[in-house]
């Protein structure tokens, strides 16, 4: 997508949500608020852009594209130690932007959780900057220091509900706050195993349908075998966040910059995802009656 679809798009969502949430001119201690040279859409619009940019520092994007190649659609532009500062203004409103970018269920979803590490496990004696916020945790890979990123997706692999939360959280706590507009089935690995789960997934009209353990694959039938094939797509969608977007980083320093980068990441997928559906829908043709000779 152009970066004025990108700019049109969210400026609209500000716009909107402005007209709903008046902003406030004066600080909670008196204090008149400052009103930067940027709007929070073009702010918003520079952080999104920059995962489509193909640049892996966002110091050498900043300065080396933003500030050179696009003075013209910016003229209001701050030097990169201002705009880091700004960043952190719009994370609200930015998370807000991500929530309205959910896709909508498809009457299949799939469930799973990933790991964010915020440091290797021989720093995480010495580690300060997440203490009393991050946690240990153990996935597929071992055990980890960091925070657990759950997402709900369709078929479409287009993000439903997603939520962070600390590494030791269990997946299936999570699921008790995310599924609230999830119906139909909903597919799982062994991780969301538990006593009366499905139970109380059918007494909120869904269908949950989980992997089994390792003493319990001989009495999986061969449809249940084909359903977690298809669960791979939240993978993908993990691999997309991780390895084309650098979800998991340990660069930022203070928590609000760590979460602020998640989402950032996590709404970048969502634009693209936004847009490459639409394309596929343009690229369906019309029905052609056959000729009737």
């Amino acid at each position: 997508m152009s970066l004025l679809e990108l700019f049109c798009d969210v400026d609209d969502f500000c716009r909107e949500w402005h007209r709903n949430h008046p902003k406030r001119l004066v600080s909670a201690k008196g204090q008149r608020v400052r009103q930067p040279g940027l709007k929070e859409s073009e702010i918003m619009t520079l952080v999104i852009y920059f995962h489509q940019s193909g640049y892996r520092n966002f110091k050498e994007y900043y300065t080396k594209h933003v500030m050179v190649h696009l003075r013209a659609e910016f003229p209001q532009l701050v030097s990169y130690a201002r705009f880091v500062t700004l960043m952190q203004r719009v994370v609200l409103l930015l998370w807000a932007y991500a929530q309205s970018g959910c896709g909508a269920c498809t009457g299949i979803a799939f469930i799973d959780s990933t790991a964010l590490r915020v440091c290797t496990n021989q720093r995480i004696h010495r580690h300060k900057v997440f203490a009393g916020l991050a946690a240990r945790g153990h996935c597929s890979l071992g055990w980890f220091y960091g925070f657990k990123l759950h997402i709900i997706c369709n078929t479409l692999m287009q993000i439903l509900s997603f939520r962070i939360t600390a590494g030791n959280t269990d997946d299936r706590k999570a699921l008790n706050k995310m599924w609230n507009t999830i119906f139909g089935l909903i597919i799982a690995d062994a991780g969301y195993l538990g006593k009366n789960w499905q139970e109380k997934a059918s007494s909120l009209g869904k269908h949950l349908f989980t992997a089994v353990k390792a003493n319990m694959k001989k009495i999986m039938a061969e449809a249940q075998r084909q359903l977690l094939n298809i669960r791979q797509r939240v993978e993908t969608v993990f691999s997309v966040l991780k390895v084309r977007l650098g979800l998991e980083t340990s660069l930022p320093r203070p928590p609000l910059g760590h979460f602020a980068h998640y989402i950032w990441c996590i709404t970048a997928y969502q634009v693209d995802q936004f847009f490459a559906f639409l394309f596929r829908k343009t690229l369906i043709l019309p029905k052609v009656k056959p000729f009737l000779a």
